[in-house]
């Protein structure tokens, strides 16, 4: 699996409108649910919150993913967003997000879910790519990115 192969191009949000984590995993949802990817955006939404409150998805290196599963989400897919100014999601490192990858999925696919998390997790910890995404000037130059970068 390929990220881009889960990433719908009109997913990818730069900047961000959102100056705060609940206002950045909402516009994320939404992304998605306007590219038509979610049976359900409220349950999807709600699915993503819930499991926030379990643990900070922020885990360090600039990065955020958070991630939820629910009925309202037919298969695996993604949405990036570059926030304007970094946004504290209590990371790990205690640092704020520069870019949140949020992952949405059907309750059965635990597999293609982890796999995605570990190949985003892979990207940020290359510098080329962390400091491509910080001077990417679009949506599409974040998109193209990630597509030269994973592989």
């Amino acid at each position: 699996m390929k990220l881009t192969d889960i990433l719908p191009a009109d997913c990818v949000v730069a900047p961000l409108a959102a100056r705060d984590k609940l206002a950045a995993i909402t516009e994320l949802v939404d992304a998605l649910a306007r590219a038509g990817r979610l049976i359900d955006r409220d349950q999807m939404l709600q699915a993503v919150l819930d499991r926030e409150t379990t643990r900070s998805t922020g885990i360090g290196n600039g990065l955020a993913v958070p991630h939820g599963k629910c009925a309202g989400c037919p298969k695996l897919v993604m949405a990036v967003g570059r926030p304007a100014e970094p946004i504290d999601f209590n990371s790990a490192d205690k640092k704020p997000v520069e870019l949140i990858v949020l992952l949405a999925s059907p309750p059965d696919e635990t597999g293609p879910h982890i796999q995605a998390l570990a190949r985003i997790s892979r990207l940020m910890l290359m510098d080329e790519f962390r400091q491509a995404v910080k001077a990417a000037d679009s949506s599409e130059a974040i998109y193209e990115t990630i597509a030269k970068h994973e592989g």
